[in-house]
């Protein structure tokens, strides 16, 4: 028996859940997050699960015959690190070194505040991790 993904798409709201934050700083930070990737996508965000806002949804196939419903760009504002879910563009080693402070994981980018690195870099790191990931659902992984 398969796992169920529990990180699903919904349909809770996002200002909601944004308000909830409490903080000044990083609501105006997960807005301005918000905008940057609602420009890049075209779409409107959506709750995935209970933390995570997502832009647009993709149908991910791996070599091993699994397949998920995944969002194609997204974050998720945690409390010590803004989370960017951008499985795909974290490989351009020089637009990364022009990012500004971060951490990195397998297919995330932590960012404890927007002051930290450079906004248009980052919205060109958003940029490539769309497209590589609507390139990345034609294909098995």
């Amino acid at each position: 028996m398969k796992a169920e993904l529990k990180t699903k798409e919904s349909q809770a709201s996002v200002e909601k859940f944004i308000m909830s934050l409490k903080d000044e700083k990083k609501i105006a930070n997960a807005n301005k997050i918000i905008s940057m990737m609602k420009s890049v996508s075209k779409v409107e965000p959506k709750m995935w699960g209970k933390s995570i806002i997502g832009f647009g949804n993709v149908r991910l196939k791996y070599a091993s015959g699994r397949e998920l419903d995944w969002l194609v760009i997204g974050f998720s504002p945690r409390k010590e690190h803004f989370v960017l879910y951008i499985l795909c563009g974290l490989e351009d080693k020089e637009l990364m070194e022009k990012l500004g402070k971060y951490k990195k994981g397998k297919g995330c980018l932590y960012i404890k505040r927007l002051s930290d690195v450079d906004e248009k870099v980052l919205k060109q790191v958003i940029k490539n991790s769309y497209a590589g990931m609507k390139r990345a659902a034609k294909r098995k992984l």
